[in-house]
């Protein structure tokens, strides 16, 4: 198993320290960088990269909404965990579309915890139940478009089974596996979905397969 590098970006000590004492029970992930805000973290970057960030919403200098949006554009392989206690579903959503991979609440627990991480790490997003809720809840609100099979986006046929996958939570070797194909291939038309759909990431590619009715939920 390979070991996560994690960053953990929050302004208050006490909440700090008590997620890396969570951490430190979990195999093969290394808390490597910690922040008080997205302006110290940036500076930070300079000299390593993690893998995988916690990060908060509520920071003075550089709240999380513009700290995501900005590491999305300079570190794109980066992913981003959002743990906050903002339940609002407008906020979820949108902070999912400008680059996050999972939002958390901060009263979840280590086993959830660590599941976040893995899975974003390994599959590039994370929803739980009140997450997916609260998005369905409000993309559903925003259209009510017939299906378009993939048409107006120009999706292969390939394409499509490889997002039907995506959806049911498969990681890339999974994929790969299951359709025959190479992890490259796979990764191919993983890229070529985020591109073709105007997304930033897997979890951009689900919300909008959802929104626009490309795929059934």
């Amino acid at each position: 198993m390979e070991t996560i590098q994690l960053g953990l970006i929050d302004d208050h000590t006490l909440f700090r320290e008590g997620i890396k004492s969570l951490l430190s029970k979990m195999t093969n992930i290394d808390l490597v960088l910690e922040a008080v805000n997205g302006k110290q973290l940036l500076a930070k970057l300079n000299n390593i990269v993690p893998d995988v960030i916690l990060l908060d919403l509520e920071m003075e200098e550089m709240n999380g909404v513009d700290t995501t949006i900005k590491l999305h554009q300079l570190y794109p392989k980066m992913k981003i965990i959002i743990l906050t206690m903002h339940k609002e579903e407008r906020m979820i959503s949108y902070l999912m579309e400008v680059g996050a991979h999972g939002y958390l609440l901060k009263d979840t627990n280590q086993k959830e915890l660590e599941e976040a991480i893995r899975s974003v790490y390994e599959k590039g997003f994370y929803f739980n139940a009140f997450v997916s809720n609260a998005l369905l809840k409000g993309l559903k609100s925003k259209t009510d478009k017939p299906p378009v099979i993939g048409k107006d986006y120009h999706l292969t046929s390939r394409e499509l089974e490889v997002l039907e996958l995506i959806t049911q939570e498969k990681t890339t070797s999974e994929i790969a596996e299951q359709l025959f194909l190479s992890i490259r291939t796979i990764e191919g038309h993983r890229k070529n979905l985020t591109t073709k759909l105007g997304v930033k990431n897997t979890a951009g590619v689900i919300i909008k397969a959802i929104k626009e009715k490309i795929i059934s939920v």
